[in-house]
């Protein structure tokens, strides 16, 4: 799931993002409302989790721009107001979900995570191709039955290929979906990350390679 914090306390953004990235999201940071509203009209995020009041841009024109631009993003936003009235507004300007501030970030996490499941079309509850099975709800794999141990970046590799349902996904995609914004365009964390998911997937090999195009895994089957 790719996430955009976006609130100009730093010491807040920074920890918001860094709880994020424990549950396996890859979480972009803005500190003002500009660099925000840049960021989220460059990359299609899944969530955005928004200030309101935000230096440089408010937080309810980026809310709207979003909402205008017909963009699946969801948008969580943020406030130090807890009225009635404060929640409404937010949520008629187009916002998805509100939460006061101060709040618990397992709830936060909570949010983020229900609203990243409607950001997308539905994704099937457990993918199968051969004896592999991936299930995103428990963030499980399993190989022949026997538990498959993978990073957070290779889970999200794996998910992304078997999301494309047989389809060649490039490894700027990947990039764009698994990784943050920090990451180098240039580097070859992708091929890297490729290579030790297929070691750890074993044989037959499951991954291909479309030289020159980017990486696909037959079509699986989708059970409920």
């Amino acid at each position: 799931m790719r996430v955009l914090v976006v609130e100009d306390e730093r010491t807040m953004a920074d920890a918001i993002a860094r709880g994020l990235r424990r549950h396996g999201m890859a979480v972009d940071v803005a500190y003002d409302g500009l660099q925000g509203h840049e960021m989220a009209y460059v990359t299609r995020y899944d969530v955005v989790v928004l200030d309101r009041d935000l230096p440089g841009m408010h937080g309810d024109e980026i809310c709207a721009a979003l909402v205008e631009s017909g963009a699946l993003t969801r948008v969580l936003m943020l406030t130090a107001s807890g009225s009635v009235a404060e929640r409404v507004e937010g949520l008629q300007l187009g916002a998805d979900d509100y939460l006061p501030k101060p709040f618990a970030f397992d709830e936060l996490v909570a949010r983020v995570q229900a609203l990243g499941r409607r950001a997308t079309p539905p994704a099937p509850p457990v993918f199968s191709v051969g004896n592999l099975v991936l299930d995103p709800a428990r963030r499980a794999v399993t190989r022949g039955g026997l538990p498959v141990d993978l990073t957070n970046k290779e889970f999200g590799v794996l998910e992304a290929l078997l999301k494309a349902r047989g389809a060649v996904v490039s490894s700027e995609e990947l990039l764009e979906r698994v990784w943050d914004a920090n990451t180098d365009p240039f580097t070859t964390t992708v091929r890297v990350t490729v290579m030790t998911l297929r070691k750890k997937l074993g044989d037959p090999p499951l991954i291909e390679t479309v030289v020159g195009a980017g990486y696909r895994v037959p079509e699986p089957v989708v059970t409920t």
